[in-house]
């Protein structure tokens, strides 16, 4: 396995969220350094890019399975040369196929269970992009099922996080859209559902002792990260590195 990650770049502060909030920026760097050292796998850095703010965000720039990358076209028009040097680094290892205009797609919106790619209907995923990821993933085998999200609810991993094995974490009341084992996450805990497991270890946003808990019943080796800066820019764990 290798992860690919993008720096945080000095523009970070003036990063897209919901509710304005002020980043330190050099906290963020020191969190993004914590992370990557956790993560436990080799791991290719794509250098920061000044011009855009939310680049380090890299899961959003594309979706890989069965051998082939395919580069979004981000939902937030200021997020949309962000796939540009994704795609030059991720071509050197992977076949690449492209999205292009109407269509918008998040790799935030897209959750892989055995066969099958989740794939939200939000604010930054279109259905021009929906049926590009099945014009891409279905003839490689992979079943692509949309998941209508509520409109507060900015990508389908918000709520949600693969576990490997048909398990997912999946905030309390949300309702199920697959068949699969389901570790719940407290609605008190939701920004915890993010996680990112690697084998037997989960990525776990530090201050959630509940879903921390569940995820340790459920099996799991526990690896708490601090994430408050990302958090304040709408981020969290997976939205940080793309496992190939």
């Amino acid at each position: 396995m290798i992860a690919f990650v993008r720096d945080v770049p000095t523009s970070f502060a003036k990063a897209l969220c919901a509710t304005p909030a002020a980043i330190d920026v050099a906290e963020a760097r020191r969190q993004h350094a914590a992370y990557r050292a956790a993560l436990g796998v080799p791991v290719t850095v794509v250098a920061a890019d000044d011009a855009l703010p939310d680049c380090c965000f890299i899961e959003d720039t594309a979706v890989v399975a069965g051998g082939v990358a395919l580069i979004t076209r981000p939902g937030a028009a200021s997020r949309q040369r962000e796939p540009d040097a994704v795609a030059r680094v991720l071509g050197e290892h992977v076949e690449i196929a492209h999205m292009s205009a109407p269509a918008t797609l998040d790799g935030g919106d897209c959750m892989r269970v055995g066969q099958t790619i989740y794939v939200g209907r939000s604010a930054r995923t279109n259905e021009a992009g929906i049926a590009r990821l099945a014009e891409v993933f279905e003839p490689r085998g992979l079943r692509v099922v949309p998941v209508d999200l509520p409109r507060e609810v900015l990508h389908l991993k918000c709520v949600c996080a693969p576990l490997g094995d048909d398990r997912i974490t999946l905030v309390t009341g949300v309702p199920r859209f697959g068949s699969f084992a389901v570790v719940e996450v407290p609605a008190a805990e939701s920004y915890a559902a993010n996680v990112l497991a690697i084998g037997s270890r989960v990525l776990i946003a530090d201050g959630f002792p509940q879903t921390a808990d569940a995820l340790a019943r459920a099996g799991f080796d526990v690896v708490p990260l601090a994430t408050t800066e990302f958090r304040k820019a709408d981020g969290a764990l997976t939205c940080l590195s793309i496992l190939i």
